[in-house]
C-alpha cells in the first residue's frame, strides 16, 4: 500500500485493474485505492510481469502493506517512443513491515475504463444484485452513489436485497491486517468529511508539533503582470485565456528552482532536495475537505502549460481521478485564497515538505513610488519555511524572485 501524503495510515483496495500474468509497465495504473480523503489510481513503477495478488478488494490495510507481487526482468510492452519518465517518489514517508517480497507501488493505463464513483459497500451491492451502476443515480457528496441508490434500483426492477444471496466469500489473502483494524470496508462516502478533518487535524498537529515554523511577508505590485495578462488574453478565445493565479505559479516555480534549499523534504534528520520543482496544489473539494496534488516539473511548463495542467489537476481533484504519483510527490505547496476574498495566508506546512507559499487576493492598495501616491493592485505573499532546512535570509531572497518575476511575467 502506497504512502499516498504523510497523513495516510490506511488506504482500501476498491479495484484490481490487471490480474495475475498480466505484462505491466511503469506508469500503468493497477489498482484503485480508497484513502481518507480521494481514490487515487495508484501506478507501478517497474516494468515486469504480475504474478500474485495479495490483498483482495474491498479490504483495508496499513501503509505499507504488499499488495501484489511483481517478477521484473520480465518481457512487458516497450515503453512508448518520447515516453516522459514518471519522477521519482521521495523516500517512504512511513517505514514498511518486513516481508519477503518487496512492496511495488501500483495505478488506468491510457484510455482507463470509464467508473462512476460510488462506495466499495455500494459496488458490492451492485455485483450481488446485478444492477448496473450506470444506471444508478447518486444521492452521495458530488453525486457519488451509496449502497441505498443501488438498493433503489434493484427494488424498483424486482430483485430486493433479500431475494439475492450475496456469493460466496473470496478467499482471504495472506497478507492479514492487524487485530485492531476493522474488517470488510466500510461505507467511506457518508463518513469521509469526518475522516478527512481527522486526518487534516492530526497532520497540521504534527506538522506545528515537529516543525519549526518561521513566516515571512511581501507585498507585491501586480500592475506590470495584470497588463501584460490583459493584453496577452485579448489575442485568445474564451477557452485559452491566462489567470492571473497561473502567473503566481509560475513566478513561484521558477523562484522555487533558483532557491533548492525550499524544495525538498525533511527526512532521517536532513533535507533531501528534490530533482525537480513538482508544485502541490492545495485544492478545496466540493463536500469539503482539501486535497494537494502535484503539477510535475512546473518550472520547465510554459504558461499555456500551467494553465492546461492546473484546470486538469482541479477537475480530477473534485471527481476523484487522481494518480498516485501526483499524491506521493509535491516538493512544496502553494495556497491562493484570493477567491475568498482572505488578504493574507500564514500556511502551515504539510510534512514532510520544507515550505508553503500562500496568496491572498490582488486588490487595489495606497502604493508610493517615484514619489507619488497612486491606487494600486497588489497581492500580500506569504511564506512558511522550516527553519531545520532554511532561513529568513534565504526565505526573503525567494519572495523577491516571485516579485522579480512578476515584474516581467513573459521572461523565463
Amino acid at each position: 500500500m502506497p504512502s499516498l501524503g504523510a497523513d495516510m495510515e490506511f488506504g482500501i483496495v476498491l479495484q484490481w485493474l490487471v490480474k495475475p500474468g498480466d505484462a505491466v509497465r511503469r506508469g500503468d495504473i493497477v489498482a484503485v485505492v480508497d484513502t481518507s480523503k480521494a481514490e487515487i489510481d495508484v501506478e507501478i513503477f517497474e516494468d515486469g510481469v504480475i504474478e500474485e495478488l495479495l490483498v483482495a478488494e474491498g479490504t483495508r490495510v496499513p501503509v505499507g502493506t504488499v499488495l501484489a507481487t511483481l517478477r521484473t526482468g520480465a518481457s512487458g510492452p516497450p515503453p512508448a517512443p518520447g515516453e516522459r519518465p514518471l519522477p521519482e517518489a521521495p523516500p517512504p514517508l512511513q517505514p514498511a513491515p518486513a516481508a519477503a517480497s518487496r512492496p511495488t507501488q501500483i495505478a488506468v493505463p491510457a484510455g482507463p475504463p470509464h467508473r462512476r464513483q460510488a462506495s466499495p459497500v455500494a459496488r458490492r451491492a451492485a455485483e450481488q444484485l446485478d444492477v448496473d451502476l450506470d444506471t444508478v443515480t447518486g444521492s452521495g457528496p458530488d453525486g457519488a452513489i451509496i449502497k441505498a441508490d443501488v438498493e433503489r434500483v434493484a427494488a424498483a426492477s424486482g430483485r430486493s436485497p433479500a431475494a439475492t444471496p450475496p456469493p460466496p466469500s473470496p478467499p482471504q489473502p495472506p497478507v492479514a491486517a492487524p487485530s485492531a483494524l476493522p474488517g470488510p470496508a466500510v461505507d467511506l462516502l457518508s463518513d469521509r468529511q469526518a475522516a478527512m478533518r481527522q486526518a487534516i487535524g492530526a497532520l497540521m498537529a504534527r506538522s506545528k508539533r515537529e516543525i519549526p515554523h518561521y513566516y515571512l511577508e511581501n507585498q507585491i505590485d501586480m500592475s506590470a503582470s495584470l497588463d501584460w495578462l490583459r493584453e496577452e488574453n485579448l489575442s485568445r478565445s474564451v477557452t485559452t485565456r491566462l489567470l492571473p493565479s497561473v502567473l503566481l505559479l509560475h513566478a513561484v516555480a521558477l523562484a522555487v528552482a533558483a532557491t533548492p534549499t525550499f524544495n525538498g523534504f525533511w527526512l532521517d534528520d536532513a533535507f533531501h532536495q528534490a530533482d525537480g520543482v513538482h508544485l502541490g496544489i492545495a485544492i478545496s473539494l466540493r463536500g469539503g475537505g482539501l486535497i494537494a496534488p502535484a503539477l510535475h516539473d512546473a518550472d520547465r511548463m510554459t504558461l499555456d502549460e500551467l494553465m492546461a495542467g492546473l484546470r486538469d489537476l482541479v477537475q480530477r481533484a473534485r471527481t476523484g481521478r487522481l494518480r498516485s504519483s501526483e499524491m506521493s510527490d509535491p516538493t512544496i505547496t502553494v495556497t491562493n485564497l484570493g477567491d475568498q476574498g482572505v488578504d493574507l495566508v500564514h500556511g502551515v506546512i504539510y510534512p514532510p515538505q520544507v515550505a508553503l507559499i500562500g496568496f491572498g487576493a490582488i486588490r487595489e492598495r495606497p502604493w508610493a513610488r517615484d514619489g507619488m501616491i497612486g491606487a494600486r493592485p497588489v497581492v500580500r505573499a506569504s511564506l512558511a519555511a522550516d527553519h531545520r532546512a532554511s532561513d529568513g535570509h534565504a526565505g526573503g531572497r525567494l519572495l523577491a524572485l516571485i516579485d522579480r518575476q512578476l515584474q516581467q511575467p513573459e521572461a523565463r
